[in-house]
């Protein structure tokens, strides 16, 4: 068992140390996930803070972040290791021409020297205190994720020419998976895993998360912020903003020199908030921007 953190109390006041707002719930699941040495599944809308919470655990654990990108067609050979095969078939070309046998040459290349670490083998192998974070696992084929279970299992990985590798640290790792839910995970890599899922914050809690990453916004600006970032998730549109465009907002509006937000100060800026026309089309309808009374002002809450 592994003892990083003292309680959720204690969680949620080291997260917030780093600018993360945690709830009961998203420490809850860390603080478990560092008692029972468990990873964590985190699914949940892009842009939640999914990825920014492995980042802070690893700021307040003391811990180095390694993080494998997920993406289509991801291998072993990037996900785990690869053999270094330039350098070995100029190792192969010494031997030979020092006529060393077979058996010799296999044993010579297929060693340390030659291997080449990628970012689940560089977690296992590290001395140094980890957070393992795999990021948009969902994106993964289905067949990749076996690549992950004995990773998820045991912290080691077996290397048939060197045999089974495993942590040498004296307490698991904290390893993160997350997920925007494109497709359903397999329920080999659910059962392995605590899970947690994260959704857009409250009106009060993203108007806190604004007030926290943006310390010079008055506290009436940052309440105008969120309660028209809600408004904005509550339409039908392709991609609703993150908390980070929201803070990019908050942030744009400042520089601008904008102290209250109005129809203007919306049409002028939402283009940091989406990105498609077609909802920027829909959102300046929808919010009064073109002229129309708005039926979502100041009615946002989430």
């Amino acid at each position: 068992m592994a003892d990083r953190f003292k309680s959720v109390a204690d969680v949620i006041e080291r997260l917030r140390g780093v600018d993360y707002l945690a709830d009961t719930g998203i420490a809850g699941v860390v603080y478990l996930a560092d008692k029972l040495e468990k990873p964590v599944l985190v699914e949940g809308p892009a842009g939640v803070g999914k990825t920014e919470l492995a980042k802070a655990v690893a700021s307040i654990s003391g811990s180095r972040l390694i993080r494998l990108q997920c993406y289509e067609g991801l291998d072993e050979a990037k996900a785990l290791y690869e053999w270094n095969y330039k350098k070995q078939l100029l190792r192969i070309q010494v031997d030979r021409e020092a006529e060393r046998d077979w058996n010799t040459v296999e044993s010579d290349i297929f060693s340390e020297e030659f291997l080449l670490t990628r970012p689940l083998l560089e977690a296992i192998r590290s001395t140094d205190p980890v957070v393992l974070l795999i990021d948009e696992v969902d994106r993964l084929e289905i067949e990749t994720e076996a690549l992950l279970l004995e990773v998820l299992s045991d912290f080691q990985v077996s290397i048939p020419e060197l045999g089974t590798i495993e942590s040498s640290l004296p307490v698991r790792p904290i390893v993160f998976l997350t997920s925007n839910n494109t497709r359903e995970l397999s329920e080999a890599l659910k059962r392995r895993c605590l899970y947690l899922h994260v959704d857009y914050p409250t009106l009060e809690r993203e108007e806190e998360i604004v007030r926290v990453r943006v310390p010079e916004i008055d506290a009436e600006l940052a309440s105008q912020i969120a309660r028209v970032v809600g408004s904005l998730r509550a339409l039908d549109i392709k991609k609703a903003p993150s908390i980070s465009e929201t803070i990019d907002w908050a942030r744009t509006l400042l520089y601008l020199g904008r102290h209250e937000i109005d129809p203007e100060t919306i049409g002028e800026t939402l283009h940091v908030l989406l990105k498609y026309q077609g909802d920027i089309q829909k959102a300046r309808k929808e919010l009064g921007v073109d002229g129309n009374p708005s039926p979502l002002r100041g009615t946002a809450s989430r």
